[in-house]
C-alpha cells in the first residue's frame, strides 16, 4: 500500500475535522488523531536503549547541551571542541575543509579526524560522545571535487523510477562515507505547488504520489535496508528526510508561509514522510518556512503531537540553517522555544555559537528548558549515534570505506548517473528530427552545452553553484563532449560554436541553454518568463530556423518555464532539467544507432506541469481551473510520438515583474529600469561586445548615478540569506572627491565607503566590488522597499566604467563594508 493511499484510508476511519477550530485554537495548531499512524523502523532494540541510560547518567548537563548543537565549519574549528563538546558540525554550501570550497577528499578526511579526536579527548571523567558530520549529499556527495553528481530530484521525478533511486542513494553515501562523513541532508521530500520557488528543482514533482514512490528507496539506499547487515553499515549513512513540514506550499517564496488547511498540509505536503520513516529515517529537518504564521521550528503540534507521538518518529529532529533563530521571540543564540517544541539538535551558522551554548546552558539549569525535554532529544541523538555505529568504528579514516577515494566517479557511478539522465530526459517536442544519425554533420552551440556548472545547476561544489570551473568536475563529462564522442564513434562530423555561428551549412544545429545555477533566495522569481530582458538564445534558434537548419534544443532548467517562443523556434526541443555530471546521457537518447534505430528512447514524463502562460506559476493537476501546455505525465518518446502545433507567444499584459538579480548587464538595464545620472555623463564601452559596458564621468562639482527600479523591491530574504551587491568595474582615473555606493528606500540612501578600493585599483584593469547587503541594512536602509538598488555618489571628478551589477553569493566578499571592511 502505497504512503498517499495509506493517509487517505486513516483519514477515512478516523474521520476528518468535522467541526472548525475554537476561537481558542489556532490554525497552526495540527490535530494528531486526523493524521497517519506509521510503523516507524527500526524497532528499538533493548540493549541500545540501556546504554542510552548509561550514557545520559554519566552526562554533565553541559555534555547534554552540547550534544543539541551542530556548528558549521566555517565557525568552528576542533580546538574549540576540547573545550566545549558540541554533538554535531556540518559543512554548509561554501564552507569546505580549512575555509577551501575546492578540497580534496584528501583534506575533508582529515578535518573529519581532527573534529572526532577532539570530541573523543576528554580531561575529566565524563562519557566520550563522537562527534558526528553533516552535509548536503543532495545530488550525489556534490560538495567534494571529483564527486559523480546525479541529476536533480525534479530529473529523477521524471524518471519515475524508485530501483534507480537506491541505486543513486547507494552510491552517494558510498561517496560521502570515503571522505569520511556521516551524515547527508537528503532527501528533499517537498511537494512543491508554486514553481517561482528557486527550490523547486529539489522536488520530485507537484505530486505527493511520486514522493511517496520515492522516499522509501532513497532511505534505503542511503542507510541501508532495515533488518538487514547494511543498515547502518560502514558504506551507508544517516539520511535527513526534509523539510518538515509543508515547504513547498509557500507560494514560490523562499522561507515563507504555507497557508493551508490542516487537511490540505496532510494530503498533500506529507507525501513521502510516512514512507521514509518506515523505511527507518533517522533524522528530520524542521523547515525554514511557517504553516499558517506559525514557524515550523517552533510548531509543537506537528513536530512532537504528529512527527514524534503519532507517527512513531524516534529519531532526532535537526534544525534549518539557523532557521531556530526565526521562532517568535528567539534569536540565533537564544531559543529554548525551539527545543520545546520538539527541535532536537540546533543547526548554527555564525560567530556566536558559543552564546547559543551559554544561553541554552542556563535555560536547561533554569528549567526553561525541562530536564525531560532535554533528556528526550539527547537519548533520540545518542540512539542515532549508536545505531550507525559512531561509538565502535573509531576515527573516521580508520573506518572500512574511509579514504576509498577512488570510488569517485567510479566506472561503476558514472553508468548509474548516466543511466539516471537518459531516464530523466523528456520529449516535449519533436517534429521528425530526432533520432539523429551518428554520421551526420552536426553544430553545437550554446555557453551550456560546454559547462559541467550550468547543467549540475545549485548545490554544485558551492551553494548557488555559480561560476564553478570545470576543474571543479574533473571526473564529469560535458553535454557537448558526449555528444562530440558519440558522432565521433557513428563517423559523423561535431563542431561546437558557443554562439552558433558557422561558415558551413550543418545538417543539424543542436541549442543547449537554459537557466544559470542558482539555490535559494537567489532563485525565486516572480513569474515563469524564461529569460526576460535577454532573448539571446531564442535569437540564436530563430537564426537557425531561418537558415533552413533543422534545430534541436536541449533546455536545462530548476523548473518548468514559459518557452513558447523558444519551442516555436525548434524542430525538436529537450526538458532535460539538471542533468548533473554525465552530460553523456543526453546524446545516449538523442542519436539512432548504426541501424537507424534510437539507442535509448525518451521515458521521462513531466512531475511539473509545464505551463502555456508565464503567470500561470500554480499549476497543479488538482488546481480548479487547470489548463496546462503540457500536463503532469506528458512525455512524448520514439515509441509514442506526438505533434506540437503553433504556440501564442503573446505576454500577458500588467504581468508581475521578476525581481531581477542582475541590475545592469550585456550594456542593459532590465526592462522598464533607468540609469538616473545628475552631474554624470554617460557613453558606452567595450568590454567582452560592443557596448556591453558603461562609462560613468562625474563633473569637478560631483554628481550621482542611480539604477533606478520600475516598482518597490523586497530585498529582505535576500539580506538574511548572505547575499552581496557586486559591481565589476574598471577606473578610468582616481577619483577626487569622496566616492560611496548605496541604495535607497524611501527619501533615504543608505551609502558605503569605497573612496580607498576605487584609489587603490589599477586604472584600466577591471576588478570587482563585493558589499553585503547587510551593510547597507545597517546603515537603516528598509530592506523590503527598495527604490533604487545602486546609486553611484562622488563630491568630485571621477571616471569609472560599469560592465556588471547584480545580486550574488561570496562566501568570502572582498571589500566587506566598503572601505570599513
Amino acid at each position: 500500500m502505497t504512503a498517499l493511499s495509506r493517509i487517505s484510508l486513516s483519514a477515512l476511519c478516523i474521520g476528518l475535522l468535522t467541526a472548525p477550530l475554537s476561537a481558542q485554537e489556532s490554525a497552526s495548531t495540527a490535530h494528531p488523531a486526523v493524521w497517519p499512524a506509521v510503523q516507524a523502523m527500526p524497532q528499538r532494540d533493548a540493549k541500545v536503549e540501556k546504554r542510552i541510560d548509561a550514557l545520559l547518567r554519566a552526562m554533565s548537563i553541559e555534555d547534554k547541551v552540547g550534544q543539541i548543537i551542530q556548528v558549521d565549519i566555517g565557525s568552528i574549528n576542533p580546538a574549540d571542541m576540547r573545550t566545549t563538546k558540541i554533538g554535531s558540525v556540518l559543512n554548509g554550501g561554501n564552507s569546505g575543509p580549512y575555509g577551501d570550497e575546492y578540497a580534496s577528499p584528501a583534506k575533508w578526511l582529515k578535518l573529519a579526524d581532527e573534529f572526532y579526536d577532539a570530541s573523543m579527548e576528554r580531561t575529566d571523567k565524563g562519557p566520550k560522545i563522537p562527534i558526528i558530520w553533516g552535509t548536503d549529499s543532495v545530488h550525489g556527495n556534490n560538495n567534494i571535487v571529483g564527486a559523480t553528481l546525479f541529476p536533480h530530484n525534479i530529473g529523477l521525478g521524471a524518471a519515475r523510477d524508485p530501483d534507480l533511486i537506491r541505486e543513486i542513494g547507494r552510491v552517494t553515501a558510498l561517496e560521502t562515507a570515503a571522505a569520511g562523513l556521516d551524515w547527508t541532508f537528503a532527501p528533499t521530500l517537498a511537494v512543491v505547488q508554486d514553481d517561482r520557488w528557486g527550490r523547486t528543482y529539489e522536488s520530485y514533482g507537484e505530486e505527493p504520489q511520486i514522493a511517496a514512490d520515492y522516499a522509501g528507496a532513497m532511505i534505503e539506499g542511503v542507510q541501508g535496508k532495515v533488518g538487514t547487515k547494511n543498515f547502518l553499515a560502514p558504506d551507508h549513512l544517516i539520511a535527513t528526510t526534509k523539510h518538515f513540514l509543508g515547504d513547498g506550499g509557500t507560494g514560490g517564496r523562499d522561507q515563507g508561509d504555507t497557508r493551508v488547511s490542516e487537511e490540505t498540509l496532510r494530503d498533500v505536503h506529507l507525501g513521502g514522510y510516512p514512507a521514509a520513516i518506515e523505511a527507518g529515517t533517522q533524522s528530520v529537518m524542521a523547515s525554514f518556512s511557517s504553516w499558517n504564521g506559525e514557524k515550523m521550528s517552533g510548531n509543537k503540534s506537528l513536530l512532537t503531537g504528529v512527527l514524534k507521538e503519532r507517527m512513531g518518529f524516534d529519531g532526532f529532529v535537526v534544525g534549518d540553517w539557523n532557521s531556530h533563530g526565526q521562532v517568535k521571540g528567539c534569536s540565533n543564540e537564544d531559543c529554548p522555544q525551539a527545543i520545546n517544541a520538539g527541535l532536537d539538535m540546533f543547526m548554527y551558522s555564525g560567530p556566536n555559537w558559543k552564546q547559543l551554548y551559554d544561553n541554552t546552558l542556563r535555560e536547561a539549569k533554569e528549567g526553561t528548558i525541562p530536564a525531560a525535554r532535554l533528556d528526550d532529544a539527547v537519548r533520540r541523538i545518542l540512539r542515532v549515534k549508536l545505531r550507525t555505529g559512531t561509538f565502535d568504528r573509531g576515527r573516521p579514516s580508520s573506518r572500512p570505506f574511509a579514504g576509498k577515494f577512488d570510488v569517485f566517479g567510479s566506472a561503476e557511478h558514472k553508468a548509474i548517473a548516466r543511466r539516471a539522465v537518459q531516464e530523466s530526459l523528456v520529449l516535449l517536442k519533436n517534429q521528425g528530427v530526432l533520432p539523429l544519425k551518428a554520421n551526420a554533420n552536426v553544430l553545437v552551440a550554446g555557453e551550456a552545452a560546454n559547462s559541467i556548472s550550468q547543467q549540475a545547476g545549485g548545490w554544485s561544489i558551492t551553494w548557488q553553484g555559480i561560476d564553478v570551473p570545470d576543474s571543479a568536475f574533473p571526473n564529469a563529462q560535458s553535454i557537448w563532449k558526449g555528444i562530440e564522442e558519440t558522432v565521433k564513434a557513428g563517423g559523423g562530423k561535431a563542431t561546437y560554436a558557443p554562439d552558433g555561428q558557422f561558415s558551413a551549412k550543418p545538417d543539424v544545429a543542436i541549442v543547449v541553454f537554459g537557466e544559470k545555477p542558482y539555490a535559494e533566495f537567489k532563485g525565486d522569481i516572480t513569474n515563469l518568463e524564461y529569460s526576460p530582458g535577454d532573448k539571446h538564445d531564442l535569437e540564436m534558434l530563430k537564426r537557425f530556423k531561418a537558415t533552413g537548419v533543422p534545430v534541436v534544443a536541449v533546455f536545462l532548467s530548476g523548473r518548468p518555464l514559459w518557452v513558447n517562443a523558444e519551442l516555436n523556434a525548434s524542430d525538436a526541443f529537450v526538458a532535460a532539467f539538471l542533468p548533473g555530471s554525465e552530460g553523456g546521457g543526453v546524446a545516449d537518447v538523442l542519436f539512432a544507432g548504426a541501424d537507424g534505430k534510437p539507442r535509448h528512447d525518451f521515458r521521462g514524463k513531466l512531475g511539473f506541469s509545464w505551463p502555456k502562460r508565464p503567470d500561470q506559476y500554480v499549476l497543479n493537476r488538482r488546481d480548479p481551473g487547470y489548463d496546462p501546455l503540457f500536463p503532469f505525465g506528458y512525455g512524448l518518446s520514439y515509441a509514442h510520438p506526438g505533434k506540437v502545433g503553433a504556440l501564442d507567444e503573446t505576454r500577458p499584459a500588467g504581468m508581475a515583474e521578476a525581481n531581477p538579480s542582475v541590475f545592469y548587464g550585456r550594456g542593459q538595464t532590465p526592462p522598464g529600469w533607468s540609469i538616473d545620472a545628475e552631474g554624470v555623463r554617460q557613453a558606452g564601452v567595450d568590454r567582452r561586445a560592443q557596448e556591453d559596458a558603461r562609462r560613468l564621468t562625474w563633473s569637478a562639482a560631483g554628481g550621482k548615478a542611480a539604477f533606478s527600479a520600475p516598482r518597490l523591491l523586497d530585498l529582505s530574504r535576500e539580506t538574511n540569506g548572505e547575499i552581496s551587491l557586486v559591481m565589476e568595474y574598471r577606473t578610468e582615473s582616481k577619483p577626487a572627491g569622496k566616492f560611496t555606493a548605496g541604495l535607497q528606500s524611501g527619501d533615504k540612501v543608505a551609502a558605503v565607503p569605497i573612496s580607498g578600493l576605487l584609489a587603490s585599483a589599477q586604472p584600466g584593469t577591471w576588478g570587482r566590488i563585493v558589499i553585503p547587503l547587510q551593510c547597507f541594512a545597517a546603515r537603516g536602509a528598509d530592506m523590503k522597499a527598495i527604490t533604487a538598488p545602486l546609486i553611484l555618489q562622488s563630491t568630485g571628478a571621477a571616471d569609472i566604467s560599469i560592465s556588471d551589477v547584480k545580486l550574488d553569493y561570496v562566501s568570502t566578499p572582498m571589500s566587506k563594508c566598503g572601505d570599513e571592511g
